[in-house]
């Protein structure tokens, strides 16, 4: 198992930039590929970055792709997602999970952090 802890999230002005963090508890981290997702009032969560196990490879939706890089520490058992050119449309709950690759892509498991709220003002 594996529990997650979500920080860094607030206010700011659109072209701005956050780095948020995860940060996991238990020695199991490493085997584990992570992924961050979002959700806006009124909308359904959706994916926004993962990283497998070794950061050897990486995906992003493609809303994020080329302003956010998502990260690991595995000494540190942290998860990072730095975003830079921040847009309004950005504002939502961001959380990180645990999850698994596929073929198919990242596949969460039942591992998710409490959310960060990320507002970006026009």
């Amino acid at each position: 198992q594996v529990q997650l802890v979500e920080s860094g999230g607030g206010l700011v002005q659109a072209g701005g930039s956050l780095r948020l963090s995860c940060a996991a508890s238990g020695r199991t981290f490493s085997s584990y590929a992570m992924g961050w997702f979002r959700q806006a009032p009124g909308k359904e969560r959706e994916f926004v970055a993962a990283i497998s196990w070794n950061a050897g490879v990486t995906s992003y939706a493609d809303s994020v792709k080329g302003r956010f890089t998502i990260s690991r520490n595995n000494a540190k058992n942290t998860l990072y997602l730095q975003m830079n050119s921040l847009k309004p449309e950005d504002t939502a709950v961001y959380s990180c999970a645990a999850g698994r690759w596929r073929s198919s892509g990242f596949a969460p498991l039942d591992y998710w952090g409490q959310g960060t709220q990320v507002t970006v003002s026009s």
